[in-house]
């Protein structure tokens, strides 16, 4: 865990949820989102309101097993349904402490509900990117939660996807590096939770990112262009979308 805390993360949440209430407020529910192939502002907009709904289902029940979530449903009016999960998850996230036992999703990650904290902040981050990016309204994203992401994405998502039921079948290490001072080495095996540590200075991989810590979160979460050096399939393994 990072120097960050469930308060944080959920502050992150509050203020990251109101941009992205203000820009799907703001657009065409039915004009499409350019980042997010085959979504209209409706798709993300239900997409959010389903991704609270299963934050709020694992903290508020405190399962410490996967559970069966209820279907997706249509609804009538998705900006309202979006308002009460949007508060549903906000209180949530407000009143459970980081420590309570809870399923996680990733095998590299504690079965402890600050994880859902910290995702909840990202996730946020992530759609109001989204959909400011499509209105080209962007605000720029602060460095420290951009690291954090950053974090979340190599130590936590990646191991997720890589003992997922369609793992990457090539392997190799990386060392991705933010201007703003913190690096990681990260070695993917097929199969295997991947090895993810601080990098030491100069240490050898088979391909290099290197940037703003903002511009290195939003390249691999499929959303810029990949700028890197040395094994294309690496650099592509640590990318989600």
């Amino acid at each position: 865990m990072s120097d960050w805390s469930p308060s944080r993360w959920t502050g992150v949440f509050d203020e990251q949820s109101a941009r992205f209430r203000a820009a799907v407020g703001a657009a065409d529910l039915g004009a499409r989102v350019p980042s997010c192939p085959g979504w209209t502002f409706t798709e993300l907009t239900s997409h959010v309101a389903r991704f609270c709904q299963q934050v709020t289902t694992y903290l508020a029940s405190g399962s410490t097993v996967a559970l069966r979530l209820d279907p997706p449903r249509a609804v009538a009016d998705p900006l309202a349904h979006l308002d009460a999960e949007l508060a549903r998850a906000a209180e949530v996230l407000a009143t459970t402490p980081g420590n309570r036992p809870v399923w996680t999703f990733s095998p590299a990650a504690p079965d402890l509900a600050w994880v859902w904290h910290r995702r909840a902040a990202h996730e946020l981050n992530l759609r109001r990117w989204d959909a400011q990016a499509t209105l080209r309204t962007l605000d720029p994203t602060d460095p420290d939660q951009a690291i954090d992401s950053l974090d979340e994405l190599l130590g936590t998502l990646l191991a997720a996807r890589q003992l997922g039921d369609e793992p990457p079948e090539y392997q190799g290490s990386a060392v991705v590096a933010t201007e703003e001072g913190r690096a990681w080495f990260v070695r993917l095996v097929p199969g295997q939770v991947p090895e993810v540590r601080p990098a030491d200075p100069g240490e050898p991989a088979d391909a290099r990112l290197h940037g703003r810590a903002a511009t290195l979160l939003y390249q691999l979460r499929g959303r810029m262009r990949l700028s890197g050096t040395g094994d294309e399939r690496v650099l592509k393994g640590l990318r989600m979308s």
